[in-house]
């Protein structure tokens, strides 16, 4: 399965994606985990030391690598130049799964606990000014598009504060989008921002209530959230102290904030995999792109890389 950690800067989203990708772990369960957060704190949250974490490779400032793998010898595709961050796979690419052995994991992925993490990074000093994250982002949406995760599989997204990955298609590549919200105005205003910018396009989202400290704020998140509301993290002393950079063990943590992570796989294995809708809406996103600025900024027509005879399946990855 496919999970996205969402919310409000300061919510706590990368905290919980953390927890749920050692909870995971500890059930010996493989977990790719993707930092595609401008501020790129998982790896610290999952044990690594500061200097550990940016020494991590950027996939975002070195996607030359992760297309030449992924283009494979898809004939639609004339140049690692021309693959934009939404063309999809057709037949000749090169697909992968979260736990095999390729060269993008070789060059950027590394070992934190059973995790594999990769991250996106940050910004070049070219870019500074000119562009925006989700040029770097655009890594990670490639990677996604191409990769078959199978059953008892997670891949751990946590992605940038608020509802900025609606300025691509990266929101839909997603079983399940946990969205953290703390018992506050601001932060139930992401909620609603992002639900009423995903609504067209079927993308389940369960919201995980974060830093509560009483039944006034849990009342507060039902009256806001109503049916969206899966379960809630008190206020927990064993965050803090993982947030000051001591490195506990998974089994300190609060009993109920135990049963929340409980809670959150339960919902992410009773998902049904749809196939055709990844594979639909990652063309659907390609041609908007591509009809909107990248044809423009290429000089070619990058609609023409849809392989319309093309099926993505899990039968592929075995084929």
């Amino acid at each position: 399965m496919k999970i996205a950690f969402v919310g409000k800067g300061g919510s706590g989203k990368t905290t919980i994606s953390s927890l749920f990708a050692r909870y995971l772990t500890a059930q010996d369960l493989p977990v790719l985990a993707i930092d595609a957060d401008i501020n790129q704190h998982l790896g610290v949250t999952l044990g690594l030391t500061t200097q550990q974490a940016s020494a991590l490779p950027p996939m975002g400032l070195q996607i030359d690598k992760i297309k030449e793998y992924l283009r494979g010898s898809n004939p639609l595709i004339h140049s690692n130049e021309l693959m934009a961050k939404t063309t999809p796979p057709g037949r000749g690419s090169q697909l992968v799964t979260p736990t095999e052995q390729n060269p993008i994991y070789d060059h950027f992925a590394r070992e934190v606990d059973g995790v594999r993490l990769l991250a996106v990074g940050p910004f070049s000093e070219e870019d500074l000014g000119v562009k925006c994250y989700h040029s770097k982002t655009g890594a990670a949406e490639l990677l996604l598009s191409h990769m078959i995760d199978g059953p008892g599989e997670y891949v751990l997204m946590d992605m940038t504060a608020g509802a900025d990955s609606f300025a691509s298609g990266m929101f839909t590549k997603f079983d399940v989008t946990f969205l953290v919200v703390e018992p506050t105005i601001k932060s139930v205003s992401v909620y609603q921002q992002y639900k009423r910018y995903a609504k067209d396009h079927d993308v389940r989202i369960q919201v995980i209530g974060n830093k509560v400290e009483d039944d006034s704020d849990i009342t507060f998140l039902r009256e806001h959230i109503g049916d969206d509301l899966l379960a809630w993290f008190d206020r927990s002393s064993f965050v803090r102290t993982m947030e000051k950079g001591q490195h506990l063990s998974l089994e300190q943590l609060e009993a109920h904030n135990r049963e929340v992570l409980e809670q959150m796989q339960a919902t992410v294995d009773a998902c049904q995999k749809d196939w055709d809708k990844f594979y639909r809406q990652t063309v659907e996103f390609h041609i908007r792109n591509a009809k909107s600025w990248a044809n423009a900024s290429v000089g070619e027509d990058l609609t023409k890389q849809v392989d319309t005879e093309f099926e993505l399946s899990p039968d592929l990855v075995h084929a």
